[in-house]
């Protein structure tokens, strides 16, 4: 098969289209003829070469697929040849062809394209198991979302608005706040004018917030911590600004009765992510059909040009999802 292939870890440039074994289906499995694929932050470090896939899983990058089902292996009763499907991967995304276990396949809304039915299964997964598994999200919370225009956090605004909690964002420029409102966050930092925690002080009264969800690290650490109200819960999904953090307040954790929770999705197990996945489309996938909620896609490029959409990406000028789509590469 073709897919997005490297001959060794660098910048953008390295990404190009090349052969690639066509993966073999086990019993309980399905093959994935791929129609659109999504970046995430992960595929920029594993291109770099700073974050290797797990063990027994593709090295072609790319965690999210949509497409049909080409091939039903063994015990599989659920699915069949031609069902249009979106799911999470460990890897192997940036390809014409991709094998899941079936009880990982997300049916897809009719009303959505494939190009958007990418845009979900990361980002959608990642936000719905970090916020309502680990973060025990209940109606009435205030939960702050760093990085609100990102492919996580408009997915997270959402869901939020969706459980009947109250969500406040930070972003990088007032455009991207404001397409954070339009998704129903109820205020929204640029931060790029300083530090948020006391306009997050503002925002709650005095009192914090129940959850946060981060992606920055180090850097944001002490002010989350005093950003959080009593019991808070602070859910560490990446750390892009750094991992080492100084002069840390043991004492004052343990008076906040604060938990810090650090997540990542890919490397659980496939037991977990088809538990996560039956869950999320309980709860979500009535929402997708009839549009409450939606993929915010950004852009789309042609997997020829991979290389371009990781340049684009790492600009940081996105808001929400940028897909892939993938077409005949002669």
């Amino acid at each position: 098969m073709k897919a997005v292939v490297m001959k060794e870890p660098g910048n953008p440039g390295v990404l190009h289209i090349g052969e690639s074994e066509t993966p073999e289906i086990k019993s309980g499995e399905v093959l994935i003829r791929v129609k659109a694929t999504a970046l995430n932050r992960a595929d920029l470090l594993q291109r770099k070469g700073m974050y290797p896939p797990p063990k027994g899983a593709s090295d072609i990058l790319g965690l999210e697929a949509a497409g049909e089902v080409a091939e039903v292996g063994p015990n599989v009763t659920r699915l069949k040849k031609g069902d249009r499907v979106c799911a999470l991967l460990p890897g192997g995304g940036y390809a014409e062809f991709a094998a899941i276990p079936a009880e990982m396949a997300m049916i897809i809304p009719e009303n959505l394209s494939y190009e958007e039915a990418a845009g979900i299964p990361e980002v959608f997964l990642t936000a719905y198991s970090n916020l309502f598994i680990l973060g025990r999200l209940k109606a009435g919370d205030d939960v702050l979302v760093h990085a609100g225009a990102s492919g996580v956090g408009t997915a997270a605004i959402q869901l939020i608005r969706e459980a009947g909690a109250r969500v406040i964002v930070t972003a990088g420029s007032d455009e991207k706040i404001e397409r954070c409102l339009e998704l129903g966050a109820a205020a929204g930092w640029n931060y790029n004018n300083g530090p948020f925690r006391e306009w997050v002080k503002e925002q709650t009264e005095g009192r914090g917030v129940d959850i946060i969800l981060d992606f920055v690290g180090a850097p944001y650490f002490q002010d989350n911590l005093r950003s959080l109200a009593v019991d808070g819960r602070l859910i560490i999904v990446g750390t892009m600004g750094g991992i080492h953090v100084d002069n840390l307040n043991l004492g004052f954790i343990l008076r906040s009765r604060l938990q810090i929770i650090g997540t990542a999705l890919r490397s659980r197990s496939p037991e977990t992510k088809i538990e996560f996945t039956k869950s999320f489309v309980d709860f979500a996938m009535e929402r997708f059909k009839d549009g409450r909620l939606k993929p915010i896609i950004d852009s789309v490029f042609d997997w020829k040009d991979a290389a371009k959409a990781h340049e684009y990406m790492e600009s940081n000028a996105n808001i929400g999802k940028i897909i892939l789509k993938v077409t005949d590469s002669e």
